[in-house]
């Protein structure tokens, strides 16, 4: 269990440098220099740690699973549904309005959008725990992490400004 200060970092986010101020010597340097000494510390962070690694194989693999099931459903149903609503109107069962077809196809697809930000967010970001079928705990948890994220970073730009 993450400790209450760690609860809104994400597991597998970069580590923050709290001393990020503008140094007056690299101003005054030419661009290819303060480009090089960026990549040397870049390449020395590399290998001092796993802080710029990203997201991690396991949690992305889940991602991608909870997304094919939380969007292809919805997007194989909207697809379906025009070969449903063909039949439907040629064999002449009932009239269906053209508006009919095109909200129930649009909503379908719709639902596939929105599967894809809900397979992203239901998934577990914790390498060691897989997480609920549904994921809506979790979901709470990393929509919670996201907006705090968001909002921090828009409490920063406005207080540079």
């Amino acid at each position: 269990m993450p400790s209450p200060a760690n609860r809104n970092s994400l597991p597998f986010e970069p580590k923050k440098s709290k001393n990020k101020k503008v140094n007056d010597k690299n101003l005054s340097q030419p661009k290819e220099t303060q480009r090089n000494q960026t990549e040397s510390k870049v390449a020395k962070s590399n290998k001092g740690g796993n802080s710029l690694q990203g997201i991690p194989e396991v949690v992305s693999k889940r991602m991608v699973r909870r997304m094919a099931v939380f969007s292809g459903i919805p997007t194989a149903m909207g697809i379906f549904s025009f070969f449903a609503f063909y039949a439907i109107v040629s064999q002449e069962w009932f009239k269906i309005p053209n508006t009919a077809v095109l909200l129930v196809s649009m909503g379908l697809f719709g639902l596939g959008v929105l599967g894809l930000s809900y397979g992203i967010l239901s998934t577990s970001w914790d390498e060691e725990r897989v997480g609920s079928w549904w994921g809506w705990s979790e979901f709470v948890l990393n929509f919670g992490r996201f907006t705090s994220a968001w909002r921090n970073n828009r409490q920063k730009s406005l207080n540079e400004e």
